[in-house]
C-alpha cells in the first residue's frame, strides 16, 4: 500500500513535463490499491511489491486501457 504523504508528492511525469495543465500538474489518484492514474495525462502506473513503477513507457502501455480492465494485481513483469 502506498502512503498518503508519498502520493501527496508523487506526479505524473508526463503531466508535470509535456502538459500545461495548471498550477500543480500531474496530481495522481490511487485506484484498486495497485494503480495511480494521472487525469490529466491518461497515465496509468502500477505499484509493484510496494513501489511505484512511474516510467513513462510503463504508463503509457497502460493509458488506452480502462480503469476498470486494468489488471489487479498488476503484472510484475513489465
Amino acid at each position: 500500500m502506498i502512503s498518503d504523504d508519498l502520493l501527496n508528492i508523487l506526479r505524473c511525469p508526463v503531466a508535470v513535463h509535456y502538459t500545461d495543465k495548471g498550477d500543480d500538474p500531474g496530481q495522481l489518484r490511487l485506484v484498486h490499491n495497485c494503480w495511480l492514474i494521472c487525469d490529466d495525462s491518461g497515465y496509468k502506473y502500477p505499484i509493484i511489491d510496494d513501489i511505484p513503477v512511474m516510467l513513462i513507457e510503463v504508463g503509457e502501455k497502460y493509458s488506452k486501457v480502462a480503469e476498470a480492465d486494468l489488471p489487479v494485481p498488476p503484472p510484475d513483469d513489465i
